[in-house]
């Protein structure tokens, strides 16, 4: 998964642009409303207690939401050629999983296909051997999907956007051109550009990427931004870094802590973690239980093993994730979320794999908070 430069390399010379897809054709959805598509996915997560003790939490679906979620996915696509095409695969839906059918518990989920840079682009430019991508043909395809949805969908409802990496930088363009200053931002109860390079201006919450849409610092607080890059504690941003080091002078990258807005010490992430692991790209989990039985659902929610805090020093700035285990007892001390690639950890890329796993109950009980303040400002 990606989202510098470098990642969507693109010669001169690029293709002829083609055309937007037709968000009318329901293929080109992986998520709508009244479908049983990659959003309706089991999602129980089993709960570990510190002393290993376990129970089963039973994902619940809002039934008449008053919000809508639009998202876009990250780099995952492994066609064979520069840019994806438009068939739904097992990729799609494994990080819609992963990261986004869970919205499903506070709003309507709308998530389009889009013709982004592959992961087969990505390892070709890692390599020294840039591939030639249409690098705005993905988003020429999100915009269109999002005005489709605006004009047929939205009804004047309240909206979220959320993008990670690839994701989060359409999105950034799209807030730019469609939201920031204009009367849509009013309607936005957040945009959540996650494991992504947002530039704000050093100690400040407005400015940099845009120009009136500041950070989220409350939980009542809507038309802002949830952004973060997350490490480990232990691993921060090493100076080749992908992610918290920003290039510009007087920028930083910025960080919202969604667990606690106003930033401040460490405090516990709400995570639901896959009971596999992070993916094909990191590492095999350890047992989740030591000498326990095998774990039954496709996600595990560890509370308290997983604390997190925005940072900013010399390393960057960024989401410091702490993993606090216990040795005594028979849980886990480990999780997984690194990029391994021939058996190392590619320090550079932080806990990208895994960047809206560690919060996501954080992130969505925002959205609950968030649609029950501006709730309330429409009744006034």
């Amino acid at each position: 998964m990606l989202l510098t430069s470098l990642l969507l390399t693109a010669a001169a010379n690029a293709q002829t642009a083609a055309p937007p897809a037709d968000y009318n054709e329901q293929q080109n959805w992986l998520c709508r409303p009244g479908r049983s598509d990659f959003c309706a996915t089991d999602l129980d997560a089993t709960v570990i207690a510190p002393n290993g003790k376990t129970r089963i939490e039973r994902f619940k679906r809002a039934r008449s939401p008053s919000v809508d979620c639009f998202y876009v996915y990250p780099t995952v696509s492994t066609d064979p050629g520069p840019n994806s095409d438009l068939v739904a695969g097992e990729d799609e839906r494994r990080v819609v999983a992963s990261q986004f059918a869970r919205f499903g518990s506070v709003c309507r989920t709308f998530a389009p296909l889009y013709r982004q840079v592959t992961l087969t682009a990505l390892r070709s430019a890692m390599a020294g051997k840039p591939m030639e991508a249409d690098r705005t043909l993905g988003y020429r395809d999100v915009l269109a999907a999002f005005r489709h949805y605006i004009e047929n969908d939205n009804g004047g409802r309240p909206f979220v956007l959320v993008g990670h990496s690839q994701g989060a930088r359409m999105l950034q363009e799209l807030v730019q051109a469609e939201i920031d200053g204009k009367p849509l931002q009013s309607r936005m109860l957040s945009a959540m550009l996650i494991g992504f390079n947002l530039q704000v201006p050093s100690g400040a919450d407005v400015g940099g990427a845009f120009k009136s849409v500041p950070l989220c610092r409350s939980s009542q607080q809507t038309g802002c931004v949830v952004s973060y890059v997350s490490f480990r504690h232990d691993l921060p941003p090493p100076e080749n870094s992908r992610f918290g080091r920003s290039q510009d002078r007087g920028q930083q990258i910025a960080c919202t802590n969604p667990a606690a807005l106003q930033g401040g010490e460490k405090v516990p992430l709400e995570a639901y973690l896959g009971t596999g692991g992070a993916g094909f790209s990191a590492a095999a989990p350890p047992p989740w239980i030591r000498g326990g039985a095998k774990i039954e659902t496709p996600f595990v929610k560890v509370p308290g093993l997983l604390s997190g805090r925005c940072v900013a020093n010399s390393s960057g700035s960024y989401l410091e994730v702490t993993v606090n285990g216990n040795p005594a007892d028979p849980r886990t001390d480990a999780i997984v979320g690194d990029v391994i690639a021939s058996g190392a950890v590619l320090k550079e890329w932080g806990l990208h794999l895994i960047d809206v796993s560690i919060a996501q109950g954080d992130l969505t009980g925002l959205v609950r908070s968030q649609a029950a303040a501006a709730k309330k400002r429409f009744q006034r």
